[in-house]
């Protein structure tokens, strides 16, 4: 609230004049000394970890240290051909630290686009600055939607209104005072002032809150929990029958030390799934690549995968449904008001707000001001409250109070205006009241009072991709939830315009239990007059119905439940606020993107849970067979080399292809379960039928060089099931996908065909009759493997 009075600085509440220094802010030359003495406001960077960082997370981890030993101990005990695994792994790391580089430069660079700019006032006038440029002492002017970046004191108030439910729970705005302390991470909901900064970067309250949960969070996707659950399974099955096989190879066996060396590590590698993590980055760090091309901000990385695992998106009509500007269309007076006083009041009520919404700056347009008419007290607009209002002096020794707001909130229910209202809203029209009010605009029983004077119509503009976006949710099984604070019928049929239909329902007949606003949230699609309050506990609601929901606003009353949502959306153009808590930013201000976003995370999910699947048989198969040489106490079947040619033919090469192809499978829950119910089974076939081919060529085989051949025959068949696992996980075919696998089967004729690449890789099948049993095994065990993971589709999707 704010009685303005032309030359006097004075605040309503404490009519003490601001010391002229501090109304004009700080000096160029105080800035200065400030930025000197390091008092500024350096916080971390959301979205974005240092190169250092990212070396580190590739590099140091722990199945990097378990090859690279391993491969150290080879470069001393065997030919280089048995060390290539160790190439293979740096070649890996290097890639995943270039792609994550990538992707933090994209991040970066859209940050900077995205940015808020804090206004600042500095020299007696108003600048704008980045957030990391504000200092100590600094004066910083707000108004509604913007994010409060600093702790401070507040130095000016213009019916200020601050939500801290964000730090403090606290649902309800708090009004501010000069003198009050404002904390960073809260945000104007209405009316407008001035803070001076008390504490900036770190020490700043919410910097302290959110460092470390603001910071880089790839890690804490689902899917890389996921896979790290997976790792520690294998690493607990890793230490056993690595020990087991040392012992066995070293002790049991008495042969070349060298040779039991080579083949105990021959069977350690393989068990370490290294390449599962660096295609998730790569995967993860190329969405956002892809993303950033089309002006897509990505803040936290798990947004893309969680995208695509939402089954509910609600939608905020203003902003994302229509675009932000609205146009006056009609004024229709009332009870034979005059028309052109009713313009006088208008123009009055559009100059009274120094920081005027969608809806207001439509009126400014409309209606200039007259200048006779003086503001002496204003309300500003708030979403909660759904009207502002003002003050008049008129000029000629009159004065007036006005209220603009919502029809149906400033009249009684049985107000024949109503019915007026009702009909243009049918049309998919924003209808706004101006009524003449005789009481305190402070008192929130004025409204009680009110008389119609006038309606004003807006009409908004839909977005031209709006109907087309729907129509993909529609398509892909999503539901959409429009939520607004307009009138019902008004938001009802704008979304009917676009093509969605479903139940209109008017948020105040909603229930506050729960259940019971969870049940009528299923049966409806179109709310309306909705708070902001609400709108975070619909969020909840429908989570608590166990379903993964998105939201996304640009205004300030979208903030909490964009907070709340699984997956928060805002629009670039969207407020400071908004853009702060959201995970995603459509910096092109296009709902179009959306679909984008969602098929880069089912592309993601899809083809991580493939690669997996694929790199976890290789996982099992390896420690199956290690543990049946153990048992058998017999040289374990191949050297290094020999796995290192498979890995790199049947997952290494396709699953880079793999990973990065379009997939737009819907994402499923359960990712950990879901691989390793086709693993498992998979890497046991594998590994028990590579077993039999490998005893039966050692009674076949006899004499010196008889181990080679029997390595030879068990590397057919193994690279045989392996290939078959390739094709049904390469499945659907395309023509890509065909040629992929059929390559990658001639890459292996080659190497046993050309003399100098057996000699290298040491595989020679030996006779006829033993290549023929390996195969005719394989195809056994391919047709075992068709029918087992037929049997296990039919029990996930049971």
């Amino acid at each position: 609230m704010t009685h303005t009075d032309a030359g006097a600085e004075l605040d309503p509440v404490h009519p003490v004049p601001i010391p002229p220094a501090r109304a004009h802010g700080l000096s160029t030359a105080e800035v200065a000394e400030r930025v000197a003495r390091g008092e500024v406001n350096d916080v971390p960077v959301r979205s974005s970890r240092s190169l250092g960082e990212i070396v580190r997370a590739n590099v140091f981890t722990r199945f990097n240290a378990i090859i690279g030993v391993l491969w150290l101990i080879m470069l001393f005990v065997a030919p280089l051909q048995d060390s290539l695994f160790g190439y293979v792994i740096l070649a890996n790391t290097g890639i995943g630290i270039i792609q994550e580089w990538r992707a933090k430069q994209t991040l970066d660079s859209l940050a900077v686009i995205g940015e808020a700019k804090p206004t600042v006032r500095r020299d007696g006038a108003a600048v704008e600055v980045s957030t990391s440029g504000i200092v100590l002492g600094d004066l910083i002017e707000i108004g509604p939607g913007d994010k409060v970046v600093v702790d401070g004191e507040c130095v000016e108030a213009d019916g200020l209104e601050i939500d801290e439910s964000l730090l403090t729970g606290e649902a309800d705005p708090v009004v501010k005072r000069p003198g009050d302390a404002v904390m960073s991470g809260s945000f104007v909901v209405a009316g407008g002032g001035a803070f001076e900064a008390t504490k900036v970067g770190r020490e700043a309250y919410a910097a302290q809150l959110a460092e470390e949960a603001s910071r880089f969070t790839l890690v804490h996707s689902e899917l890389r929990t996921g896979i790290s659950t997976i790792l520690k399974y294998v690493t607990w099955m890793m230490i056993p029958t690595a020990i087991g096989l040392v012992i066995s190879q070293l002790v049991v066996k008495q042969h070349g030390f060298k040779d039991s060396i080579a083949r105990t590590v021959g069977g350690i590698v393989p068990m370490v799934p290294e390449g599962l993590v660096l295609l998730t980055s790569v995967a993860f760090a190329i969405g956002v690549i892809r993303l950033g091309r089309k002006q897509c901000l990505v803040q936290e990385l798990p947004a893309i995968e969680g995208l695509a695992r939402v089954d509910t998106v609600c939608l905020d009509k203003t902003g994302t449904l229509t675009e932000g500007g609205m146009d006056v269309t009609e004024l229709r007076p009332l009870g034979g008001a005059d028309e052109t006083y009713v313009r006088k009041v208008l123009g009055a009520l559009g100059e009274s707000d120094p920081r005027p919404n969608a809806s207001l700056q439509a009126i400014i347009t409309a209606y200039p001001d007259s200048e006779e008419w003086r503001c002496v007290e204003s309300l500003p607009f708030s979403s909660a409250r759904k009207y502002s209002g003002a003050s008049f002096s008129e000029g000629n020794g009159e004065s007036s109070t006005w209220l603009l707001g919502a029809p149906d909130v400033l009249l009684g229910a049985d107000d024949p205006a109503l019915a007026e209202t009702g009909r243009l809203n049918e049309q998919g029209l924003r209808v706004l009241l101006l009524a003449r009010v005789s009481g305190e605009l402070d008192d929130p029983g004025v409204v009680r009072e009110a008389s119609a004077t006038a309606l004003v119509v807006l009409e908004q503009r839909l977005r031209p991709d709006a109907a087309e976006t729907l129509a993909y949710f529609a398509e892909q099984h999503v539901q959409a939830k429009v939520i607004s604070g307009d009138n019902a019928v008004s938001v009802g049929a704008v979304a009917g315009k676009l093509g969605l239909s479903g139940q209109v329902v008017d948020a105040r007949q909603l229930p506050a239990d729960q259940e019971e606003m969870a049940k009528s949230l299923d049966e409806g699609t179109v709310f309306g007059r909705v708070t902001p309050q609400q709108k975070r506990d619909m969020v909840g609601a429908l989570q608590s119905r166990g379903h993964t929901v998105a939201m996304t606003g640009d205004g300030v009353n979208d903030v909490l439940a964009l907070k709340d949502a699984d997956i928060g959306v805002s629009m670039g153009s969207g407020s400071e606020a908004t853009r702060a808590v959201a995970q995603i930013v459509l910096l092109n201000n296009s709902f179009a993107t959306l679909p984008s976003v969602v098929a880069e995370g089912r592309r993601v999910i899809g083809n991580i849970t493939r690669v997996a699947t694929l790199f976890l048989v290789k996982t099992v198969y390896s420690v199956l067979l290690a543990v049946l040489v153990v048992c058998w106490r017999v040289e374990y079947p191949f050297l290094p080399r020999h796995l290192t040619l498979l890995s790199t033919l049947t997952i290494g090469v396709p699953a880079f292809f793999l990973a990065l192809a379009p997939n737009t499978e819907r994402a499923q829950p359960h990712f950990v379960r879901r691989v390793m119910r086709y693993s498992i089974p998979g890497g046991v076939i594998a590994g028990a039928a590579t077993f039999v081919t490998y005893l039966i060529a050692r009674h076949y085989y006899t004499g010196k060089g008889s181990l080679g051949a029997e390595t030879s025959a068990a590397t057919l068949t193994l690279f045989l099931i392996s290939m078959w696992v390739l094709a049904i996980i390469a499945r659907p075919y395309t023509w890509w996908r065909v040629t992929l696998v059929a390559s990658m089967g001639a890459a292996f004729v080659v190497v046993l065909i050309v003399p100098w690449l057996q000699h290298f890789f040491a595989l020679k099948l030996v006779g006829v009759t033993m290549p023929w049993v390996a195969v005719g095994i394989s195809g056994v065990a391919g047709v075992l493997l068709e029918v087992v993971w037929r049997v296990v589709d039919r029990r996930g999707s049971a």
